[in-house]
């Protein structure tokens, strides 16, 4: 999944859904439900997805006692998508726990969904996290010190922010994925993030995806505006 562009398909219904996703008629796209979304559709969302080819980050931030997370990844690993994540403030014990409900849940023959861990939220400044978290070290420091945990405990790899992503690599290793939500062309707005980068910086510090929302999904021309963020990832000429 390197180089990846997920859409954030952060919409109320299933019905909102299947608008936006007219003008893409026939391609495959890499796309993420989150919480609003699942909580309204539950697993149907998933099987309209899968049934148009598409690949599907669930992004549900488990963060329970390690049994919890065990069983409820072993059931999520039957819905077959390809990313599902955790809050690496759970801990080594809990992230080891989702990773064994994952394999248990894996049918026979099939890959098991790559499982990341959130380090830090993009909506986190190092100012919140410092007095609300009470995390005394610098947000580089705790966004590393999750990911090294994640690493430990098994996973594949963290959403952390481009800020971060080089670093993680290089402690790390380049096989470690680092999926990075924030990501705005200069001309928008930043809206409720904090660490925001644009895609040229994400490639430059060798981001693995980049998750992109408002930007595809609000736009008056979805289609264009797909394929104008796809030619910036990838660093075409406009």
């Amino acid at each position: 999944m390197n180089n990846s562009l997920i859409i954030a398909l952060d919409f109320a219904d299933g019905a909102e859904v299947s608008r936006f996703l007219q003008p893409f008629s026939g391609k495959q796209l890499f796309v993420k439900v989150g919480m609003e979304l699942f909580y309204q559709e539950g697993p149907s969302i998933i099987h309209m997805l899968k049934e148009q080819g598409h690949q599907i980050f669930l992004d549900l931030k488990l963060h329970d006692i390690p049994n919890t997370v065990k069983s409820a990844m072993k059931g999520l690993a039957r819905l077959e998508c390809d990313l599902v994540n955790v809050h690496a403030a759970g801990g080594k014990e809990m992230m080891e726990a989702a990773l064994e409900g994952l394999e248990v849940g894996t049918a026979a023959g099939r890959n098991r969904p790559k499982c990341i861990a959130v380090t830090q939220l993009t909506s986190t400044s190092e100012e919140q996290m410092n007095k609300e978290q009470l995390i005394p070290v610098t947000l580089n420091e705790s966004v590393l010190h999750y990911a090294s945990l994640t690493k430990a405990a098994g996973l594949d790899g963290v959403v952390c922010s481009a800020w971060e992503a080089h670093a993680i690599r290089e402690q790390l290793g380049s096989d470690f994925l680092t999926v990075t939500p924030g990501i705005r062309m200069e001309t928008d707005l930043v809206g409720d993030q904090k660490r925001v980068a644009t895609p040229t910086f994400a490639r430059i510090t060798g981001v693995s995806a980049i998750v992109v929302g408002r930007s595809i999904t609000r736009s008056a021309d979805p289609l264009k505006s797909y394929n104008d963020w796809m030619k910036a990832w990838r660093g075409e000429h406009q």
